[in-house]
């Protein structure tokens, strides 16, 4: 565990009488659960969360998978990747209309976190593997400001179907539909353009589903911060320190402190 990046966050356990994990918490204010990507709670993801509290939110970050702190290498991505496929029941890697059963711990997880810290609701981002949770949480009341970072679930492996599918059921789309336009509700969905794991086809289905209450914020592969990886995370591992994708977090940062009441 890398003890420095963890730093000013509280460790606690969160127990929805299924699944137990840990969560890290810092700052006052309005709650917004930050759900890690790949492969773990690592310090860009920490980095993040800390500007979010610094912007007078109170952060929730759970730890899904991986190592706490423990920086981004390509064999660690690797082993978690595949352990997630491969083992893991808790995610729904392939299933097209479903979310994965994670998502109800994390409405639990909300619903505490909105009991403890008030406000207007609960912002939640998800990213890469866990983008789409974001949206499935909308079925909890406490949930008002779903933001979607590259959103890669369904995995595609090369199949139509899923490039167009969102890994959410049908219950939570009209949930998360019904709720847009009775509580004046919307989502933020982030993504490289030329990003194979978030394609074309899955935003615009997006657009199709939510119409205007859907705010998509689709980035040059150009303006993405040098790194081994491809441009990938938009908020992490290939935010730069300004031009568009600093500027796009900023959009993020701003939509929660409204949404949240912060």
């Amino acid at each position: 565990m890398a003890a420095v990046e963890l730093e000013g966050f509280e460790r606690f356990e969160f127990d929805d009488g299924r699944f137990v994990r840990d969560v890290y918490r810092r700052g006052s204010g309005p709650a917004v659960i930050v759900i890690h990507e790949m492969p773990g709670l690592h310090p860009l993801v920490l980095a993040f969360a800390e500007r979010l509290s610094q912007a007078g939110m109170s952060v929730w970050c759970p730890s899904l998978f991986g190592e706490p702190g423990r920086p981004v290498s390509r064999p660690y991505l690797a082993a978690e990747a595949l352990k997630a496929i491969c083992v893991r029941r808790e995610f729904h890697v392939w299933a097209t209309d479903k979310s994965s059963p994670i998502v109800d711990w994390l409405r639990a997880l909300a619903r505490q976190a909105h009991a403890e810290r008030g406000g207007k609701g609960v912002g939640a981002v998800g990213m890469c593997f866990t983008g789409g949770f974001a949206l499935a949480m909308m079925t909890e009341p406490a949930v008002v400001a779903p933001v979607l970072a590259q959103p890669s679930l369904p995995l595609t492996a090369g199949s139509k179907r899923r490039a167009a599918a969102i890994g959410v059921s049908p219950a939570e789309i009209a949930c998360a539909k019904g709720r847009f336009e009775a509580e004046d509700l919307s989502m933020i969905g982030l993504r490289f353009k030329g990003d194979a794991l978030v394609g074309q086809a899955r935003f615009d289905r997006y657009r199709a589903e939510f119409g205007a209450r859907f705010e998509a914020i689709e980035l040059e592969d150009a303006d993405a911060a040098p790194s081994p990886i491809a441009p990938h995370s938009t908020l992490t591992l290939h935010l730069a320190p300004d031009g568009p994708t600093k500027a796009a977090e900023g959009r993020v940062i701003d939509f929660f402190r409204q949404r949240t009441g912060a």
